[in-house]
């Protein structure tokens, strides 16, 4: 039997079993006509496939007792079990073995789930050429290049969000690899789209000033090339799988180490984390002429804890090179006036949800510069904040084509855009856990030149890596006490005319009343100025 003939028969009650009280209660805030059973069944499918729902223990339970006594007993026999109790017998289905679940999946006429696909890309590549830098960006490049070049080795370089640090620091490594036969450069990054986006460029700086073929290694995710086999070039690679690596041999580690003349560290606030640390100091400390450069907009761990950020400028010798524009105060004015960024307009979507943060609660803040998981749980189960944060997506939605929410969560990302979808808009929900071929369908549909609305929301995965010029606006409706992660969500939106991007964009960021938060980011390229200025003079 179809599935849906299964589903037709669910009532309001197995239907809230299926979908959650938090999804209904701010469909029915909105729009009470969503709660007919029909729409109901609509927004369930929207939240879950059928094979999901018939492999969940949960809904499993609450959908076969809707067979009929025939069906049931059908199915019993399909399965192997004893017929003479089949609703018993179902319901001790667990659906985990591939034959119970392949079975269950075909009587009610239902394909196996696509499984996770990895993309077969060859490890090694070759380098193209032609593409050249803005002139800031020239300018930048050669003040790393200088300063890698003397004791200690080693700086940061300082860039706004949007203004291309990850296309600076590829036409560096390209120089360097140029001037220097034999040369084995190593990029890290923490996450596959970072990774994805440093190797693209990578082909492209290279293509530029390249003087000879080199190889390209990917070394993240499920690629499994042996980075000691690289002779000269660039290897990119995911911190998580160079943890992994070193865990499992950390000679290897070392043998790595000595065969490279530069590290690059991408969002280099993460570089005195314990783990990360001791990566680095292996691969580099044993080498004193073994160059790490450090890319990040914003040159700090933290928005008050000095001595996080004296630690992070420590480690960099107190190195930095900052965009600099001859005339203009603040680069960001420059980059805004010439095109490079859009002009953005910070507004914030004020709340009370009646949260009074205790002792314990501060304290946390202080130390893992987020809110607490309670906390952040109360405004997920908020109907009220979501219904503002659901309005006023559908308000910005009259005025932009590209939208990126960040949410709460990741079931908070589900919901909101499954109350989206219901409502009649574009829009999908992006997470950690959204298979990786679908998570790229989903990013290229939101890239593509469709004049329809489309509505990105996400938890996690789109605050560093995800390049979609055209977005004009972001809604930042999770609060946070990280300068750097707001600043990462913010630069999402803020591409500029000269960069495919957008004259203006707005940032809506939902301000919850007592709570702590950023509203705008204006100033917060100096804000570690002092941290790294030479305590001696």
């Amino acid at each position: 039997m179809r599935f849906d003939c299964l589903l037709s028969r669910a009532d309001e009650e197995v239907l809230q079993i299926l979908i959650g009280q938090g999804p209904l209660r701010l469909a029915a805030l909105l729009d009470r006509s969503l709660l007919s059973p029909a729409k109901q069944r609509e927004l369930l499918l929207r939240l879950r496939k059928p094979q999901e729902l018939l492999t969940d223990a949960v809904s499993r339970k609450a959908l076969l007792p809707l067979l009929r006594p025939e069906e049931a007993r059908s199915l019993c026999a399909a399965l192997g079990l004893s017929p003479n109790d089949p609703y018993h017998a179902l319901s001790t289905v667990t659906a985990r073995g591939h034959t119970q679940r392949e079975i269950l999946l075909s009587y009610f006429e239902l394909a196996e789930l696509e499984e996770l696909r990895v993309e077969s890309v060859a490890p090694i590549e070759p380098g193209v050429a032609g593409y050249p830098l803005f002139s800031y960006q020239r300018v930048a490049a050669r003040a790393i290049t200088s300063k890698l070049a003397v004791d200690p080795y080693r700086s940061i370089l300082h860039m706004p969000t949007g203004s291309g640090k990850t296309r600076t620091a590829m036409h560096i490594i390209a120089e360097h690899l140029s001037s220097r036969e034999g040369a084995v450069v190593l990029w890290l990054a923490h996450s596959e789209e970072l990774c994805d986006q440093a190797a693209q460029e990578f082909l492209k700086a290279w293509s530029f000033l390249g003087n000879r073929e080199v190889s390209l290694m990917r070394y993240w995710g499920s690629q499994s090339a042996d980075p000691l086999s690289i002779t000269e070039g660039l290897i990119v690679a995911g911190l998580q799988k160079v943890v992994q690596t070193a865990k499992r041999d950390i000679p290897l580690i070392g043998r790595l180490g000595s065969r490279l003349s530069l590290v690059v560290l991408d969002e280099a606030h993460q570089a005195v984390a314990p783990t990360y640390r001791m990566i680095l100091q292996a691969l580099v400390d044993p080498y004193p002429k073994t160059a790490l450069l450090g890319l990040t907009a914003t040159p700090g761990r933290t928005w008050s804890d000095v001595s996080a950020d004296e630690e992070l400028a420590e480690f960099f010798g107190r190195q930095k090179v900052t965009l600099q524009i001859p005339g203009y105060a603040n680069p960001v004015d420059y980059l805004i006036s010439e095109g490079y960024l859009a002009r953005a307009d910070f507004r914030p979507l004020f709340y009370n949800p009646g949260i009074e943060l205790t002792d314990e609660d501060v304290e946390s803040i202080e130390e893992n510069l987020d809110l607490p998981r309670r906390v952040l749980e109360m405004l997920e189960a908020d109907q009220k904040r979501n219904l503002k944060i659901v309005t006023e997506i559908e308000k910005l939605a009259a005025r932009h084509k590209r939208i990126v929410v960040f949410a709460l969560s990741m079931e908070h990302s589900d919901i909101l855009a499954a109350v989206l979808q219901a409502r009649g808009y574009a829009a999908y929900s992006v997470t950690s856990r959204t298979p990786s071929d679908e998570r790229k369908r989903l990013l290229e549909e939101y890239k593509g030149e469709s004049e329809e609305v489309r509505i990105l929301c996400n938890y996690g995965v789109l605050t560093t890596g995800f390049d979609a010029p055209k977005t004009s606006c972001a809604v930042i409706a999770r609060p946070t006490t990280s300068l750097v992660l707001f600043s990462q969500m913010v630069g999402r939106a803020i591409r500029g005319p000269k960069a495919g991007g957008n004259m203006t964009a707005e940032i809506v960021t939902v301000t919850d009343q007592g709570l702590p938060g950023f509203g705008d980011v204006s100033n917060a390229f100096y804000n570690w100025e002092d941290i790294w200025e030479d305590p001696i003079k």
